[in-house]
């Protein structure tokens, strides 16, 4: 039986992948390289300073790793708070009510920086219905390392066998498998890229999950 659902956020809960992008490209722009897709697409659930942990080594910038990581938070705070057209995934709030409702607990373990979890959760009034918030910030790992969500199943004092993970991105879905967490993979229009092989099971609409459905997962 489920005791705890973890939620990823970004392609989860609410697509801020366009205002990442968005600030990314311009912030490469501004450094003057040029990342492929390729290379981009496997950024994704990467921790900002991990993601320019590599990028720094592999185009031989002179910038500290915490500087580039301020640059595109600065980039990406401004286009965050311009942008109107924000909104949570299609069926998630729902599905988080009705968790919260029935007495589910829910983490939240992204691998966004705190100031940017806070700020979707400021935004959405979401904070009332998660027990913790877990930062991939705060970890010198990012997924597919299972770090993230150990800490997590540690926090909401749940076994990891009584864990649900639910991820969109390969590595994110990675890291659930590593920490012997059962995975829901989030296959969704927003999904580029991504492999889902590894989940224990791969939804594409969140209407197709509930709280019986989830409680009654055996991990």
């Amino acid at each position: 039986m489920i005791h705890t659902v973890i939620f990823d956020m970004d392609g989860v809960i609410v697509d801020t992948e366009p205002v990442h992008h968005y600030a990314y490209q311009q912030h490469f722009k501004q450094l003057g390289i040029e990342v492929t897709p390729q290379m981009y697409a496997s950024f994704t659930g990467g921790s900002t300073k991990n993601i320019y942990s590599r990028i720094k080594e592999h185009f031989n910038l002179e910038e500290e790793v915490d500087t580039l990581v301020q640059g595109k938070r600065t980039l990406f705070n401004a286009a965050f708070d311009n942008k109107e057209d924000l909104y949570l995934l299609d069926g998630v709030e729902e599905l988080i009510k009705e968790l919260h409702g029935k007495g589910m607990q829910l983490v939240l373990a992204s691998s966004s920086a705190n100031e940017t979890i806070n700020r979707i959760f400021k935004r959405f009034n979401l904070e009332r219905y998660f027990t913790h918030k877990v930062s991939g910030e705060d970890f010198p790992n990012s997924k597919p390392h299972p770090a993230l969500f150990l800490k997590a199943a540690q926090l909401s004092q749940t076994s990891v066998e009584h864990c649900v993970v639910i991820e969109d991105s390969t590595n994110g879905i990675k890291a659930a498998k590593a920490a012997n967490i059962y995975c829901i993979g989030y296959d969704s229009v927003n999904s580029a890229l991504q492999d889902y092989s590894l989940a224990d099971e791969v939804i594409s609409d969140f209407k197709t999950l509930s709280f019986d459905k989830i409680k009654n997962i055996m991990g």
